[in-house]
C-alpha cells in the first residue's frame, strides 16, 4: 500500500514539476510600438488586448516604446534589421519609413492577404478609392495598415451665436458681411460688461489666418501647394493671395484680430476663470475649449465656409487617413493570423471595443438609442481609457465611426461632433496623400524649412503693416518665394 502511494505521489510530482517547469504558453508573437508613458497606457495590463485574445486566440509579447525618441531610435534598429519582431503596433511609421523599410525587405507586403484575411478593411478600402491609394505604394504594394476617420479635428471658424443673437446679426457668408460682423462685434458690447474689451476674432500665428483663405479661394496645404484640375499649383504668389492679405490688413487696422495673434499662446489667452466675461467673438481653433470655459462652449458654433466665387470650400487638414499605424515584418512566421486579428479593429465591434470598451461594462445604450459612460468622467479619463481601451496616444489601426461619434449623450460634446460633421462635405485636402522617398523628403523639408519662416514672417508683415504691401514689396515677395 504504501509503495503503491508512494508511486502515485511520483507520478504527481513528475506530472505537477512538469508543468510547473513549461510554465505559461509561449506567446505567438512579438508586437512592438509606441504608446507614451503620458498616456498611461500599457500594453502588458490593458484590457483590450485580454478581451481581443479572448475573441481571436491570438497572444502577444508587447514592447512598448514609452517616449517618441525612444521609439524614433528604435525604428532606425528595426529599419536596419535588429531584433525584428513580427508586427509593428501604433507604429507611427513616416511615409518615407514605409517605402524604406518595404524596399529592403524588411516589411512585408500585405496587400495579397487583404481580401481573404481583412474581409471588413477590404470592403472599405473597395468603397473608398481614395483610402487604397493613399495606402498603396507606388510599386503596388501596401506595407502598412491605416486607421481611419472622416471626423479628424481641424482648424474651424469658431463664432459667437450669442453675440450674434445679442446683436441680431445673422451668421456671415461671404468675407464681406464677415467684416461688418466683426464691426459690430467691437463696438455693440455684446459680451454686456459696459467695456470695450472685446476681441472680434482671435487666432495664433500666421498659420491659423491662412485657413480665413478659403474666402478668397485658396486653399494650399503647409508646403504652400494645392492640385486644382490635376495640376500642382501655389496661390503664395497669386493676386488672390495679396487681395487676402490686403484684406486681413484692414482688418488688422480697424482692430478686427487680435492684437497679440502673431505673439501670443493659447495657454496665456485661455479664460479659465467661469464668471469672467468672454472677450473672443470669433476663435481659429480646433475646439473653444482651448481658449474659454466649458460653461461658455455652448455659446460658440462653427462657421459654415464663407463663399468664394459662389463657391464653399475649406481645407481638410489631415484628410481621413492616417497611415503606417500596423505593419508586419519579414521576422513574422503566420502573417495571415496577424492581418485577421487586425481587421477585426475595421469593424463596428472592434472600434467600439479599442475606442470604448465593451457595451455594459464601459458604457450604456439609452431608450433613445445613444451611448454614455458608466462611470463619471473623471473616472472615464484616469482609467477607462488608459486601461481599458487603445484610442488614446499614438494612433492604432482601425476606423473611428461617425454613427458613434454622433450618437454620444452628453448634448455639448455631441453637439460639436455634429458641426464637424456638417462641414465635412465642404472639406477638401489641397494636396493627395503621396510616398517620397527619404532623398525627395529630405529635400522638401530643407526647402520648407526656409520658405515657410520667409513666407510667413513677411506675410505677417503685410497683415500688421510693418510692410508695406505695395508693387515694389510684393514683386520682391514673390521673387524670393
Amino acid at each position: 500500500m504504501r509503495k503503491a502511494a508512494a508511486a502515485m505521489l511520483a507520478i504527481m510530482l513528475m506530472i505537477f514539476g512538469t508543468a510547473a517547469a513549461e510554465g505559461p504558453a509561449a506567446p505567438d508573437f512579438i508586437m512592438e510600438g509606441y504608446d507614451g508613458d503620458e498616456t498611461g497606457v500599457e500594453w502588458d495590463t490593458n484590457l483590450f488586448f485580454t478581451r481581443m485574445q479572448e475573441q481571436t486566440g491570438v497572444s502577444f509579447q508587447f514592447i512598448q516604446a514609452g517616449s517618441y525618441q525612444e521609439w524614433t531610435e528604435r525604428k532606425a534598429e528595426i529599419a536596419a534589421g535588429k531584433d525584428l519582431p513580427d508586427v509593428l503596433f501604433k507604429a507611427e511609421l513616416t511615409p518615407a519609413e514605409t517605402m524604406a523599410m518595404a524596399e529592403s525587405g524588411i516589411l512585408i507586403d500585405l496587400k495579397p492577404y487583404l481580401e481573404e484575411n481583412a474581409p471588413h478593411l477590404w470592403a472599405l478600402l473597395q468603397e473608398n478609392p481614395e483610402w487604397l491609394a493613399a495606402i498603396t505604394l507606388p510599386d503596388g504594394r501596401i506595407c502598412a495598415l491605416p486607421a481611419f476617420n472622416r471626423l479628424q479635428n481641424n482648424d474651424y471658424m469658431w463664432i459667437n451665436r450669442q453675440w450674434l443673437d445679442r446683436l441680431h446679426l445673422s451668421a456671415p457668408r461671404t468675407a464681406d458681411e464677415l467684416t461688418e460682423v466683426l464691426r459690430a462685434f467691437r463696438t455693440g458690447d455684446p459680451n454686456r460688461n459696459g467695456s470695450a474689451d472685446e476681441i472680434p476674432l482671435t487666432f495664433m500665428s500666421m498659420w491659423e489666418l491662412r485657413f480665413l483663405g478659403h474666402a478668397y479661394g485658396i486653399i494650399d496645404n503647409d508646403y504652400y501647394v494645392s492640385v486644382e484640375d490635376g495640376r500642382v499649383v501655389s496661390h503664395l504668389t497669386t493676386d488672390e493671395n495679396r487681395v487676402f492679405l490686403g484684406w486681413l490688413h484692414t482688418l488688422w487696422t480697424e482692430g478686427l484680430l487680435d492684437s497679440n495673434g502673431f505673439t501670443t499662446v493659447d495657454t496665456l489667452r485661455q479664460i479659465t476663470d467661469e464668471k469672467k466675461a468672454i472677450p473672443y467673438g470669433m476663435m481659429m481653433a480646433a475646439t473653444p475649449l482651448s481658449l474659454v470655459p466649458a460653461a461658455a462652449l455652448d455659446q460658440y458654433e462653427i462657421l459654415p465656409p464663407l463663399q468664394a466665387g459662389g463657391k464653399q470650400v475649406y481645407r481638410d487638414l489631415t484628410g481621413d487617413v492616417i497611415r503606417g499605424t500596423f505593419a508586419i515584418t519579414r521576422a513574422c512566421k503566420d502573417p495571415a493570423r496577424l492581418i485577421r486579428w487586425a481587421d477585426i479593429l475595421y469593424t463596428e465591434e472592434g472600434s467600439r471595443m479599442a475606442q470604448y470598451g465593451l457595451e455594459g461594462e464601459e458604457y450604456t445604450t439609452t431608450a433613445e438609442g445613444r451611448w454614455e459612460w458608466n462611470d463619471d468622467l473623471a473616472t472615464v479619463a484616469d482609467v477607462v481609457l488608459p486601461q481599458r481601451t487603445i484610442g488614446a496616444g499614438s494612433a492604432a489601426p482601425g476606423i473611428a465611426l461617425e454613427s458613434v461619434q454622433l450618437t454620444y449623450a452628453e448634448d455639448a460634446t455631441r453637439r460639436n461632433i455634429e458641426m464637424m460633421a456638417a462641414v465635412r462635405p465642404f472639406s477638401l485636402m489641397p494636396f493627395p496623400y503621396v510616398y517620397l522617398d527619404g532623398e525627395d523628403a529630405a529635400e522638401i523639408a530643407r526647402i520648407q524649412a526656409d520658405l515657410m519662416k520667409y513666407a510667413e514672417e513677411t506675410m505677417a508683415c503685410f497683415v500688421t503693416g510693418d510692410l508695406a504691401l505695395n508693387d515694389e514689396n510684393w514683386d520682391t515677395f514673390c521673387r524670393t518665394v
